[in-house]
């Protein structure tokens, strides 16, 4: 099995020396930075960079750029989606993006996680687990998702969570770690 097959089965794979997936990333980095230099009217070349990036257009989808993503097409978004400035989509693994979903600036989609022991760690290795995220959430500014985390449809994340565990629909959840603070009706 090789590293990218390895990437895709949430197992340990080597993220900063294999050539193929370096080139794959740094491809995408380059895509990033065409999205970031277009003129943020020019909504047509917009459109057209994004669905070079992730390989569809959602419907009704707003980046607000600068955005950053590593491979863009483990990316999943639903329609009515908004991304406001400075958001990074860590994609090794897929983060899957419900509809009406409000995402604020400075927010953080990790997928990729390391070994805790240094001698691994240092080795390039890496294990991406996915992210789905449900209809009808909110994210406030500078969250950070962690990965393999799953969270509910109708949930509020609030501004500066870190969210390391699942949270269930209907949730609004606050700090770091973040945690429930109350069901949304």
């Amino acid at each position: 099995m090789n590293d990218l097959e390895r990437m895709k089965k949430g197992m340990w794979y080597d993220a900063n020396n294999n050539p193929e997936i370096v080139k794959e990333r740094y491809n995408t980095f380059d895509k990033c930075f065409y999205l970031n230099q277009t003129l943020p009217s020019d909504m047509e070349k917009k459109k057209i960079l994004i669905e070079q990036l992730l390989g569809y257009l959602p419907k009704n989808l707003e980046i607000v750029t600068p955005f950053i993503c590593d491979y863009g097409k483990n990316i999943h978004l639903g329609n009515n989606i908004f991304i406001n400035c400075q958001c990074y989509f860590m994609d090794g693994a897929d983060i899957t993006v419900g509809d009406n979903v409000f995402i604020g600036p400075y927010c953080g989609f990790y997928t990729a996680t390391h070994p805790l022991d240094y001698n691994n760690r240092n080795k390039g290795l890496e294990k991406a687990l996915p992210i789905v995220i449900g209809d009808n959430c909110w994210f406030g500014a500078n969250v950070s998702v962690m990965p393999g985390v799953t969270i509910g449809s109708g949930c509020v994340i609030a501004a500066g969570s870190v969210v390391t565990k699942d949270v269930p629909c209907h949730s609004m959840v606050a700090g770091v770690p973040a945690k429930v603070i109350k069901e949304i009706d």
